[in-house]
């Protein structure tokens, strides 16, 4: 697969860096980073990289920080239930079927990381904030030293991308399916820029459930709270997180990774029970 970019738009990043690759097999330097997500996909790109890597197989505006807040359900449920008015841009927000992010939220500080990658060349869904790309790196590096070899497969998505992903899924497999599997636009974790779907090359690069039985997903399983990330979508927690079992996508939410990982506790969970002793 070939980077592709829009017509009369110009990438900062320089043509030679291009050429070299920025896959699995050659690393993405942070220099990438400055190209702007507008400028790096096509929508055709969109519709054939969805479609190639983005569909999960089951098991049987401006970010002005004063307008940037999300506005919890109101309806009482395990979901929703103590969360308090947010601001999209903090590490630790909630976005769930219950929570949506403001229209068109782009976070500012989206970069590439300096990671192995499941596809050449640079794609809007190669970023992540700063804090989550560096932390990534690290994860990556912890990772290695123990032999366990990760690949990117999907990071940040615009709510026009997300778009076509829920609406080809619903096409492809039925309403009720895809809300199990995939978000609506605007309640996507991607769009915060905090999450990255992972993979392996010795398990396809796929995104299903069976990661969970392969070597490096167990290892990202044990590990990912080291460098700030948590399996968003744990097993046994799909009341919760309204979700299906997800081993493959991990979430940044900082110092209180650990902690939620120690506790077995859901993002949710966590906020419900900050809520309850503030």
């Amino acid at each position: 697969m070939k980077t592709k970019t829009v017509s009369g738009l110009a990438i900062v990043c320089s043509l030679a860096m291009l050429t070299t690759g920025c896959g699995k097999d050659s690393p993405i330097k942070e220099q990438t980073a400055k190209a702007e997500v507008n400028e790096i996909l096509t929508e055709e790109d969109y519709l054939g990289v969805s479609e190639e890597i983005d569909y999960i197989k089951p098991t049987p505006k401006e970010n002005k920080e004063e307008v940037d807040y999300i506005k919890p359900a109101t309806t009482p449920n395990r979901v929703a239930q103590g969360l308090e008015r947010q601001n999209a841009n903090d590490i630790e927000v909630v976005v769930n079927k219950k929570n949506k992010l403001p229209d068109n939220y782009k976070p500012k500080d989206l970069v590439v990381p300096n990671v192995s990658f499941a596809y050449d060349g640079v794609y809007e869904k190669s970023h992540l904030r700063k804090e989550a790309s560096d932390s990534l790196e690290k994860l990556f590096a912890l990772a290695e030293k123990d032999g366990i070899y990760l690949n990117a497969v999907s990071g940040f998505r615009s709510a026009e991308y997300q778009t076509k992903v829920y609406n080809g899924n619903v096409k492809k497999d039925g309403k009720d399916h895809a809300d199990m599997f995939s978000a609506k636009p605007g309640h996507s974790e991607h769009q915060t820029g905090l999450v990255m779907d992972v993979s392996a090359k010795s398990f396809d690069n796929k995104l299903e459930q069976e990661f969970e039985q392969t070597k490096e997903g167990k290892w990202l399983a044990k590990n990912a709270h080291k460098t700030g990330f948590i399996i968003r979508y744990p097993k046994g927690k799909e009341d919760v997180t309204g979700y299906e079992y997800e081993p493959w996508h991990i979430r940044y939410v900082g110092d209180i990774a650990t902690n939620l990982f120690e506790k077995g506790l859901t993002l949710e969970e966590y906020k419900e029970q900050k809520a309850t002793y503030e």
